[in-house]
């Protein structure tokens, strides 16, 4: 591609249609998001072994409540499914999975009132999914879901017995004080957790997530890819003769540089992408559900908000791109897809910089039962961030 400028239209493609923030009501920003991603991903598992104690309490309850209360529990699963395969599709994946979410403590509150409500020991369910709220959410999302056991709480009990409340309210405060709690202490102990995993995957001069934070998502999008069979697409940003910049003007006008390069990158991108600084100058973009051309479109409105803005305090510098993408309904291939757009930015700097070189993608067929590879070593990784030098 050259170097001008491309006219844009609100009927163009997904990628045209780009959010101006990245955060939502439910998230912060693109790094809240990417927490929260990264640990539904993790807390898949043990969601599932949580119902399945759930399910075998009521199978051995049986003979007593009814083989029926089953039932519910089974639902939740097939809901759970549809969110996981809809968070790879959605543009704000925080309100499918609160979604799900809620609809799991519906789910429980249907199983409870099947029991019998208050006359039973099962009232204390309701505090299950509010552990995983912390894990998932920002304050908003922690109180809203609180505040949803609790009013599924009282509208059980007071449903099915409210006679039975009225006359022995520690039926109803005991769980109540329980939900509350461990949203507190499970909220603690995740801010705690945040923070020391802050450190490990933020860049801490831009602001952009590192390496680190790569390696996770891509090994996430790969799985996602799967199922979707959608495309993915990578945007790898070299500034062009940033040691000029450096050896010139001085390390501390080439940080700013950096800093505000990255923040114009960011404005940019829709509230699912994720922009992360490989090392030195170079940046990777990651594009969910874009093929080529749609790659293509994004880079080169991220070289066009580079090239007109002022940045270190009077700068202007320039970028060059190179991007590549999976191709439509195979498993993403985050080494392969890496090594095109990587070849692409070198054909862009010796084809003068300051401008984007795509490269056409490669199918890789979906095989269900084999896993993807998902990405690269950190190690691998930063191979580009020592070439950027041999390119500036």
């Amino acid at each position: 591609m050259g170097t001008g400028r491309v006219p844009q239209s609100r009927s163009d493609n997904v990628m045209d249609k780009r959010t101006a923030e990245a955060h939502s009501w439910l998230c912060r920003d693109g790094v809240d998001r990417e927490r929260m991603l990264d640990m539904d991903l993790r807390l898949g598992p043990v969601r599932r072994k949580a119902f399945a104690v759930l399910a075998v309490a009521l199978l051995a309850s049986g003979p007593w409540i009814g083989y029926w209360t089953i039932a519910p529990l089974l639902l939740a699963g097939g809901i759970f499914m549809f969110a996981d395969k809809l968070t790879a599709r959605v543009a704000r994946p925080e309100y499918a999975m609160f979604a799900a979410w809620a609809t799991s403590e519906v789910i429980i509150a249907a199983s409870i009132a099947l029991t019998g409500g208050p006359r039973n020991a099962t009232l204390g369910w309701f505090a299950i999914p509010v552990v995983t709220l912390s894990a998932r959410f920002s304050v908003r999302g922690i109180v809203l879901g609180v505040a949803t056991a609790l009013g599924l709480l009282l509208t059980v009990a007071f449903a099915t017995g409210a006679q039975t409340v009225l006359h022995n309210p520690p039926l109803v405060i005991a769980p109540a004080a329980l939900i509350i709690a461990v949203a507190m202490l499970s909220t603690a102990l995740m801010h705690s957790d945040i923070d020391h995993r802050s450190e490990a995957v933020i860049d801490q001069l831009t602001g952009m997530l590192n390496r680190h934070a790569l390696v996770g998502r891509t090994r996430e999008l790969a799985q996602q890819s799967e199922v979707s069979g959608q495309p993915i697409g990578i945007v790898i940003g070299d500034l062009d003769h940033f040691k000029t910049v450096n050896d010139t003007l001085g390390h501390t006008v080439g940080d700013a540089v950096l800093t505000d390069v990255a923040y114009l990158m960011r404005k940019q991108l829709r509230a699912f992408d994720l922009a992360y600084r490989l090392g030195g100058e170079e940046f990777l973009v990651l594009l969910p559900g874009a093929d080529l051309e749609q790659t293509e479109k994004m880079a080169e409105l991220l070289r066009q908000e580079v090239a007109a803005g002022e940045v270190g305090g009077g700068q202007h510098v320039s970028m060059s791109f190179g991007v590549s993408a999976s191709a439509d309904g195979s498993v993403f291939d985050y080494s392969k897809v890496f090594a095109e757009a990587d070849a692409a930015l070198y054909q862009a700097k010796r084809s003068g910089r300051n401008r984007v070189c795509g490269t056409p993608p490669t199918a890789v067929p979906i095989q269900p039962e084999v896993a993807p590879s998902g990405g690269q070593t950190e190690d691998q990784i930063s191979i580009s961030a020592h070439e950027a030098l041999a390119r500036a």
